[in-house]
């Protein structure tokens, strides 16, 4: 595997990146930052986004769509991973039944889990990267996978449970419960999918 730079902008990711890639030997350019996409520039070859698309607002998709098509060459590439969920008006005619403890769980997960961000639909990504001047090489969804990944991390936790407490709270742990098991009925119930998509310039 060849990298010419590597960029990652999570708090809780940075130290541990920037131990693990210290320990590879190679000549090669290999830098861990903390920072906003908005705050990035540089040249890249290509770009995959794990997990960010999710944590902001639709009126930041036209510029966050456009930074990456600027900055990548004429055959860059750009992967996107992220928590999508139906347009609303889409779900009776795809059988999901969306009920008030859906409703209450998505405004917990909006104020308490992820404040200021914004569930996408594919049809959001599909549109805000064409119009950047993307196109859509392949849509991957992982629906059944990730509901059993939740269910996997769920069971970690409350197998951890003491440690966890002990680290941050008897709240924080409850909260992070409520969180991996209502999201996990979302996937199973179709409410919410996770899309990988292959953009090419």
């Amino acid at each position: 595997m060849q990298v010419h730079k590597c960029s990652v902008d999570a708090v809780n990711q940075y130290e541990y990146s920037k131990a693990k890639l210290a320990k590879i030997p190679t000549k090669r350019n290999v830098e861990v930052r903390l920072q906003g996409w908005e705050e990035f520039y540089e040249p890249a070859d290509r770009i995959v986004s794990i997990g960010a698309f999710k944590a902001f607002k639709k009126e930041r998709y036209t510029a966050f769509f456009e930074r990456a098509f600027d900055i990548l060459p004429d055959d860059g590439r750009m992967r996107l991973h992220t928590i999508m969920t139906l347009p609303v008006q889409t779900h009776a005619g795809n059988g999901v039944k969306l009920t008030m403890s859906d409703v209450r769980l998505f405004k917990f997960i909006g104020t308490e889990i992820f404040p200021g961000g914004q569930l996408p639909s594919k049809e959001d990504v599909v549109e805000y990267s064409e119009a950047a001047g993307f196109t859509v090489e392949r849509m991957q969804f992982l629906q059944p996978h990730y509901a059993r990944t939740l269910d996997m991390w769920a069971a970690n936790l409350e197998a951890n449970r003491d440690q966890a407490v002990a680290l941050q709270s008897e709240e924080v742990y409850d909260r992070y419960m409520r969180y991996l098991t209502g999201c996990a009925g979302l996937f199973r119930k179709g409410i919410t999918n996770v899309g990988q998509f292959t953009l090419t310039k």
